[in-house]
């Protein structure tokens, strides 16, 4: 992998100082040299308070991302991050932070992939009528460290534009009281930015890694990294009767420049499904 990354300027479409977790992971794993562009606003690419809407999808958006960061510079290697937040897919009572973490290179023509997805998340909000109420969500969102929004409702009225990046308590009392003087009820939520929200930055850090694995895994063939999953099959046999079940048998391997293909079967070293899961067995 050293020979495709090693030596480069990596550039990183960020603005809300990623680098400070993703730089030191890529820049000793990748041998890359992390730069930032110089004012380049990835708030065009959409805000996590909806003033802004997302262009695409997340994988697309943080695609555009890097690919506008290429254009910027002239460089030829880009990486960019995009973060989702809502119920996890499993558990939907559950908040979670989906991160993405892509990696383009324009001179091999590759792309990387890297993803997360993290529990651990202080993604809220909450409608206050007094000071007090929006003190005491503020600490259970892990205030000061993690910033807060501020702004009239949830449909942030231009008329009143929001207030992002609140961490003092001086501000956000100032803040709140203004608002409550104006309206019967304020709007808060946690600031989802990666420079307000520690806990973001790591779930971020994570996903680099994953990334960096990802990277690592060269094809047999041809050498190339990012030999990934391209598909997974499902047919795990079930360990009373024998049925095939929905569990997942063998993951597919692919390359994205010679196309070999490896089937790795049982990757979490499990042979057999829990007959709980087997719809012959509980039909």
């Amino acid at each position: 992998m050293s020979e495709w990354f090693r030596d480069r300027v990596a550039v990183l479409a960020t603005m809300h100082r990623k680098e400070q977790v993703m730089a030191p992971l890529l820049e000793q794993a990748l041998g890359v040299s992390v730069v930032v562009p110089d004012e380049f606003d990835t708030d065009l690419f959409g805000t996590f308070t909806r003033d802004v809407t997302r262009p695409a999808d997340q994988l697309d958006t943080a695609r555009l991302k890097a690919r506008a960061a290429l254009e910027r510079t002239g460089a030829s290697l880009a990486i960019a991050s995009e973060g989702s937040f809502g119920p996890h897919p499993a558990l939907p009572f559950l908040p979670c932070d989906r991160e993405i973490v892509v990696l383009i290179d324009q001179q091999h023509d590759l792309e990387i992939v890297g993803e997360v997805l993290a529990i651990e998340t202080n993604f809220s909000h909450i409608t206050v009528s007094t000071l007090e109420d929006a003190l005491i969500f503020a600490q259970k969102q892990g205030f000061p460290e993690h910033g807060l929004v501020v702004m009239a409702d949830a449909t942030a009225l231009p008329s009143d534009p929001m207030i992002k990046g609140i961490t003092s308590e001086a501000r956000l009392t100032e803040v709140v009281l203004q608002r409550l003087q104006r309206y019967d009820r304020v709007h808060l939520e946690t600031d989802m930015r990666a420079l307000y929200n520690p806990t973001r930055m790591k779930a971020i850090a994570q996903a680099t890694q994953a990334l960096i694995a990802k990277a690592s895994r060269v094809c047999p063939r041809c050498q190339t990294p990012g030999f990934a999953v391209f598909s997974y099959q499902h047919g795990l046999p079930c360990a009373f009767c024998r049925q095939p079940t929905a569990g997942i048998l063998a993951e597919i391997y692919q390359c994205q420049k010679c196309q070999l293909t490896q089937e790795m079967r049982f990757p979490n070293g499990i042979e057999v499904a829990d007959p709980a899961q087997c719809d012959f067995c509980n039909p």
